[in-house]
């Protein structure tokens, strides 16, 4: 049976991490007969206890890492990807903490997985779709991710997304210690590395739905971030290419 480890960041996720994890443990009922699912959540040092809140529930398949300060989306990630890959596990599921990301679309996702496989759950494809996003946080999401795929030479529809299935042979072979970004920039550069690593990207179609509760962790320096590294990793393509 194949393990999978999946990932959850948390800062200050209170108003949504119990229903989260009570629906993803439903969800892991459907897919037990094949793999084996962990959750690691990687809290920040949120101060509205979600961390304490997550513990309570003392589910058996749960760990939570503890970090002092909030660092970011992409060290939170690294530090859970090194974390599973010291247990071995076969797949690490990136998923965001505010129900954004569907729980019982994981079984759909875990299906495309595979040694050699890169999946990302798409809004932006036949069958995805968006809920309750106002039409400028789509057009800015839609924008962005056009803007990456051109800079970096990507056929893919959903660069920024974060709901993915990541293969243990993928992360072995990247230098977590060399990602340049903190933010939502560094989905971008994980599906690059994934690419020219030869992964095969696999799309899979997923409904995104606006978080009810707290705040998004969008900013514009984060947006920033991400716009320039693009920028940069672009470029360097081009030079590399001539």
């Amino acid at each position: 049976m194949q393990k999978v480890l999946i990932l959850i960041p948390t800062y200050n996720e209170a108003p949504s991490i119990v229903q989260l994890l009570q629906r993803l443990t439903a969800a892991c009922i459907n897919i037990i007969a094949n793999f084996q699912v962990d959750i690691l959540i990687i809290d920040d040092g949120s101060p509205d206890g979600t961390a304490n809140l997550a513990k309570s529930l003392e589910l058996p398949n749960l760990s939570v890492i503890e970090r002092r300060e909030k660092n970011g989306l992409g060290p939170a990630y690294i530090a859970g990807f090194k974390a599973g890959l010291l247990k071995d596990y076969d797949y690490f599921v990136e998923m965001d903490a505010d129900l954004s990301h569907q729980p019982e679309e994981l079984n759909k996702l875990l299906a495309m997985a595979g040694s050699k496989n890169f999946v990302i759950g798409t809004r932006w494809m036949a069958g995805g779709r968006v809920v309750n996003w106002p039409k400028k946080r789509q057009l800015i999401s839609r924008l962005g991710t056009k803007y990456a795929a051109f800079a970096l030479g990507l056929p893919y529809k959903d660069l920024t997304s974060g709901y993915r299935v990541i293969p243990k042979s993928f992360l072995q072979n990247v230098d977590l210690d060399s990602i340049e970004t903190k933010g939502y920039g560094f989905q971008v550069e994980m599906a690059m590395n994934a690419h020219r690593l030869g992964f095969a990207i696999k799309e899979v179609p997923i409904t995104f739905v606006e978080r009810e509760n707290g705040y998004s962790k969008m900013s514009l320096s984060i947006v920033w971030e991400a716009w320039f590294m693009v920028t940069i990793w672009g470029l360097r393509r081009l030079v590399f290419r001539r």
